[in-house]
């Protein structure tokens, strides 16, 4: 039930907002709720060193590679993504209301 009433909840936010982060404790199913969230999506891993070191060096490049979707899962570890996702995201031109 929690599930079901969580998943619905996501896909309510993801028709109105462009980004959804989940957060949690570890080991709490994050990635995977994630995944079955969006399945088509491209998922990255930001732990690994060459995810990483591609959004750190080219973050354009990185963000315009994967316009169709992506899951970061641990994107914490690219801190310096977060301004140029907010930028992405604000060119859209879509507000949530």
């Amino acid at each position: 039930m929690i599930k079901r009433h969580l998943f619905q909840k996501a896909e309510e936010l993801l028709q109105k907002y462009p980004m959804l982060v989940i957060t949690g404790p570890r080991q709490s199913g994050k990635t995977t709720f994630a995944r079955q969230l969006r399945p088509g999506y491209t998922y990255l891993n930001m732990e690994i060193g060459e995810n990483r070191e591609y959004a750190g060096k080219d973050p354009h490049g990185f963000l315009q590679t994967f316009r169709g979707g992506v899951i970061l899962d641990e994107v914490q570890q690219v801190p310096d993504l977060f301004p140029y996702l907010q930028y992405y995201t604000d060119m859209r031109g879509e507000v949530g209301e």
